[in-house]
């Protein structure tokens, strides 16, 4: 049944992006992107706390340099990680907000109300989603629950049921998890409709603020078919940032001898200098950094040029290039035969990325007709769309996408056995038999993991349980089937039973370790509602002194 005819307002589509986010709709016949109160189609993915209150978006980020230690961002880099993860460590060492490891989970600690508190990455991205909905509801004028949020192909199962998680915080029914080339991609089929006999082959190139992902898709008619992904969730336009932030905090070094790598404020006022200087190297090829009393009253003057910044970034340049060979080898087809190479994330407006990926398909021209920073967004709001039901004109749209590492278990000599080969379309289910190794075993351990190495332990844990009760007798007798299954979130439930006594175990490896319980979700819940509460008390606190000001004026 459509969900319209439960009395149910629209179904958005979110990109919650690790920079910036945003948020579209399906509505007369076609996407509308929608606008915040600042009137950009784009939203800051930025969190800030204040002795007034809290601040969401361009407010967030605008406060940024005067407030860095309370400013949180990025979040998208943290959650569904450990703490221990390496990645959590070299970033915790660039950002201005601290984290700490509670158990084995990062939590962003920060001063709100000149009082500590600690929140984890999925209460952070539940206020940024809150903040998505709320631009949407300000548009529509309607309440909205259903959404279809967008992930990196590359997320693996944690992080996309924490991003679930946080859609769930923010008091949202999350319709489905998409993947963010997935939906450009349905982006870049509406708006060229491919009726090409045999279709098209699409490789969608998505380069963001703190992800990187490519695609191969075969698109005909309405059919969306995904033949391979490939990507690095983390590798992003930050990380050209933060070559180019190393590189002047070290002229800095050299032109006066002082260190500011430990000043949360100058390096938050260079960062914001680096991300708009590297904007501008695209349309030019040199441009200055000023910054005024930048540490201990000196100010900071400097030129960079767009080969310098080249040659900072040049490795991780070709390592997207890297990707996208592996993922044309993985999908089996020849370059020749790439119909259009499609543009997606802000990262891709560099120049030199562009050439590189030009280059490597022998000089063919680039599809830059969809907007790169809208294009995730306008797929999700297709997507929300089509599960939500009644709209004629996406009613035939079809998804096949992909799982994007391989998943399986280890065996007792260390090996890995896969169940699901990566680039297998999903939905998907793979069953397997096993057995006892040693004689009156009563218990079998099934150890789940990702990656392609053939040794389990090289690839990565998602974690592990175990079977019970098995009857004590001959090793090889017991009959018990493993089974693997994916659904359409990309979401992996592994259960195992012995046949003859129907003893069964079924676990949602997502669920499983390092994330969020029930308990804690609820308790995030009630402390979002506490949050949304005093944000509505002090709009209606400024509209009243507002008005108050405007009456006095008047008199």
């Amino acid at each position: 049944m459509a969900l319209e005819a439960k009395g149910e307002g629209p179904a958005i589509g979110i990109d919650l992006g690790t920079t910036y986010s945003c948020v579209g709709v399906w509505q007369h016949d076609r996407v509308e992107i929608i606008a915040n109160d600042q009137g950009n189609r784009t939203t800051p993915s930025y969190v800030a706390f204040t002795n007034i209150g809290r601040l969401i978006g361009d407010a967030a980020k605008n406060q940024a340099t005067i407030n860095p230690t309370n400013s949180v961002f990025d979040a998208k880099r943290l959650i569904g990680r450990k703490f221990s993860d390496a990645c959590v460590k070299s970033d915790m060492k660039l950002w201005p907000f601290k984290i700490r490891g509670v158990g084995d989970k990062p939590m962003i600690v920060i001063n709100n109300k000149n009082e500590k508190k600690q929140f984890a990455a999925e209460e952070i991205s539940s206020m940024v989603l809150n903040n998505m909905r709320e631009i949407a509801e300000a548009y529509l004028g309607l309440t909205i629950k259903n959404v279809v949020i967008t992930v990196p192909a590359y997320f693996n199962d944690f992080q996309r049921q924490a991003t679930k998680d946080a859609g769930v915080i923010a008091g949202m029914n999350v319709m489905r998890i998409l993947n963010e080339p997935t939906a450009a991609a349905i982006a870049y089929g509406l708006d060229k409709k491919a009726t090409t006999i045999g279709g098209k082959n699409v490789l969608i190139f998505d380069l963001g603020g703190g992800t990187f992902d490519v695609s191969l898709l075969k698109i005909e008619d309405e059919i969306f078919e995904v033949k391979a992904t490939a990507g690095d969730t983390h590798l992003g336009g930050e990380d050209f940032d933060n070559r180019m932030v190393h590189h002047f905090v070290q002229e800095f070094e050299k032109k006066h001898w002082k260190d500011i790598s430990n000043d949360p404020k100058a390096l938050r006022r260079l960062r914001t200098s680096c991300e708009r200087a590297k904007r501008t190297l695209s349309s030019t090829a040199e441009t200055t950094i000023e910054i005024d009393s930048l540490f201990e009253g000196i100010d900071f003057h400097s030129k960079i040029t767009r080969a310098k910044f080249e040659e900072l970034n040049m490795d991780l340049f070709r390592k997207c290039m890297e990707t996208v060979e592996n993922c044309v080898r993985d999908a089996k087809i020849d370059r020749e035969i790439v119909d259009d190479i499609v543009l997606v994330g802000g990262s891709t407006r560099i120049p030199k990325v562009q050439q590189l990926l030009q280059d490597l398909f022998n000089g063919k021209e680039l599809c830059k007709s969809i907007n790169p920073d809208e294009a995730v967004a306008y797929g999700a709001a297709v997507q929300a769309a089509v599960l939500r039901g009644g709209v004629e004109k996406v009613q035939d749209l079809l998804l096949l996408d992909v799982t994007p590492l391989s998943l399986g278990r280890m065996l007792h000599t260390g090996e890995f056995d896969v169940f699901i080969p990566r680039n297998t379309t999903i939905p998907t289910k793979k069953i397997k038999m096993a057995t006892t190794i040693v004689q009156n075993q009563i218990g079998l351990i099934v150890d789940v993991y990702e990656g392609e190495e053939t040794r389990a332990e090289k690839n990565k844990s998602l974690g592990q349980f175990v079977l019970e009760g098995i009857p004590p007798g001959p090793k090889g007798k017991p009959q018990i089937t493993i089974c693997f299954e994916i659904d359409a979130n990309g979401t992996l439930i592994v259960s195992a039973e012995e046949k003859r006594l129907h003893l069964k175990k079924k676990v949602t490896i997502s669920n499983y370790r390092g994330g969020l319980s029930e308990v804690e979700i609820e308790k995030m819940i009630k402390e979002a509602e506490k949050y949304k509460l005093e944000g509505q008390e002090y709009n209606e606190k400024v509209k009243a002194k507002s008005a108050l000001e405007t009456e006095e004026h008047r008199l």
